[in-house]
């Protein structure tokens, strides 16, 4: 299952504020090393030094997934696309169970067991009655740990990847998110596709798809994050299932890009048996060394997309933003709240956002637009935000100053400014959106599994409200500072790698009317570089 939001949230993509409290666990487990995070989130550290974390939420099923630090950002020009495949192949026959007997199993769990690749992780989630749980952690063990990769099954994923990749480029609302990245970082980590190119179905095998699995599915870079059932079980069940997966040599980047920039995690040799695809200490192959450890490096650029069936002009305008770690990723969160936004017809009411910004001064006032929205997309070491539009053509002319003036605002009282009203009703949202999506038992353990991977622990919600509650208005325009006005800002975003210059992806039958977007960006309004 391919994930390709139009937004992200900041569930999960927050930064580590408290350290670790140490607690003991009982002598079983005295060889591995644990960590009280809150009080009802552990995570301990098995011998291999695979993580396993879990939360206390009482219920009358738990939730489970592993969390691989892999996806689009560690592939190459020779694997671009290896993720997409992979996770299409997740769930096929292994070693243990042919494909029918996989499907069976599944259905016999009465519930959902899935893998999703995104950028910087691939997932592997289910939701099961307690009884199940055994079962599904054998499941996606066996998935991960014994693939045969048959040559028809390949061969049917290869179809299917084909169909999807035709549906998702006919929807513009779908791809251009993912231009937008590939024009954001061009070439490099997250500029890398999400969606398999189609000439590499031709170049993707077997081999490829076990080289990737070899290069990063080592166990230091995987999570077993689960949600209400007993920390010591889970901890059992990740000994039984995955435990046996050698242990990595001391090499660079093997704890994952997020955790070494500014978690670093301790160094073991190996131990343990042979396991899944790898030899014990597999070579470190050239996409590793050069890819394990590669900071995102944002470009900006301009991609102008002509199709003559379009009947609307869809125009994406935005910034490099800010990563994982930074301190300012909740202001930030905070503005893309504030502008909010969506479509011109909505089932919804003010708790569906109808008093935001771009609501009440673009979709009310401005009928020829279709759509506008506030995106804002965070990653480990860099990020992207900025606005989203869908216009009819005659508007094409004036929808760039439209957008650019609603950034403008953002970055001080001089400009336009934020009431603070609407400053406070955007904080009371954000929260209320994070508290609310933790309900879901799936989001749940996927926020404790990314967190762990990010962090090395659970933030606890309750302090993610805590520093939104404490943003100033001065918070916000210094932030929006920082991310669209780079070069007055003493701030330098992404270690100092990114251009500071727009990027903007338009696609429409006609986009003359658009005119010069960069130059108006820039000249006009004192946007990017």
């Amino acid at each position: 299952m391919m994930r390709i939001p139009r937004a992200s949230s900041l569930v999960s993509r927050v930064p580590s504020l408290s350290p670790l409290a140490k607690t003991s666990l009982p002598n079983r487990y005295a060889s591995s090393s644990a960590h009280t995070l809150s009080p009802s989130s552990v995570v301990t550290t098995l011998p291999n030094r695979l993580r396993v974390a879990t939360e206390a939420i009482p219920g009358h099923f738990h939730a489970v997934g592993v969390y691989v630090d892999a996806g689009s950002r560690f592939e190459s020009q020779r694997t671009s696309g290896v993720s997409h495949l992979l996770d299409r192949l997740a769930f096929k026959s292994t070693d243990k169970h042919t494909d029918a007997e996989m499907t069976t199993l599944i259905d016999s769990l009465g519930s959902q067991i899935t893998c999703s690749s995104s950028r910087e992780t691939i997932m592997y989630q289910s939701t099961v009655f307690p009884q199940s749980l055994p079962l599904a952690l054998e499941l996606i063990s066996s998935t991960i740990q014994h693939p045969l990769l048959l040559p028809e099954e390949v061969a049917a994923q290869k179809d299917a990847a084909a169909y999807e990749i035709r549906e998702i480029w006919a929807k513009p609302e779908l791809i251009l998110p993912e231009i937008f990245h590939t024009v954001a970082f061009k070439g490099n980590t997250l500029g890398m596709p999400l969606l398999c190119p189609e000439s590499q179905l031709d170049v993707l095998g077997e081999k490829e798809v076990r080289g990737f699995m070899r290069d990063w599915y080592r166990p230091e870079r995987m999570v077993i994050a689960g949600v209400g059932m007993p920390h010591e079980e889970l901890v059992m069940l990740a000994k039984r299932f995955f435990g046996d997966i050698p242990a990595s040599p001391s090499i660079p980047g093997s704890t994952g890009l997020a955790s070494s920039l500014s978690h670093p995690y301790p160094q073991q040799q190996p131990a343990g048996s042979k396991s899944f695809a790898t030899m014990s200490n597999p070579p470190l192959s050239e996409d590793y060394v050069s890819l394990a450890n590669a900071r995102a490096e944002y470009t900006g650029g301009e991609q102008y997309i002509e199709k003559q069936d379009e009947e609307f002009v869809h125009l994406h305008i935005g910034f490099e933003g800010l990563g994982i770690h930074d301190p300012d990723i909740y202001a930030l969160a905070t503005l893309q709240t504030l502008l909010g936004g969506g479509g011109s017809f909505s089932a919804g009411g003010p708790g569906k956002g109808m008093y935001t910004r771009l609501y009440t001064k673009v979709l009310n006032q401005h009928h020829a637009v279709d759509y506008c929205a506030a995106f804002h997309h965070c990653y480990a070491d860099s990020g992207l935000f900025g606005i989203a539009a869908t216009v009819y053509p005659q508007f094409a002319r004036r929808i760039v100053d439209v957008m650019a003036a609603q950034l403008h605002a953002l970055t001080g009282p001089m400009n336009g400014g934020i009431e603070q009203r609407e400053f406070m009703r955007a904080k009371n949202q954000l929260k209320s959106t994070l508290v609310m999506a933790l309900e879901s038992r799936l989001t749940a353990v996927e926020d404790l599994g990314r967190q762990v991977q990010i962090h090395g622990h659970k933030v606890p919600v309750e302090e993610m409200c805590a520093k939104i509650d404490a943003l100033k208005m001065e918070d916000l325009w210094r932030t929006a500072g920082r991310v669209l006005r780079p070069a007055a800002s003493s701030s330098r975003l992404n270690y100092g790698l990114g251009s500071g210059k727009a990027t903007i992806v338009a696609q429409g039958a006609d986009l003359s009317g658009l005119g010069d977007v960069k130059r108006t960006l820039k000249e006009r309004w004192g946007l990017g570089l």
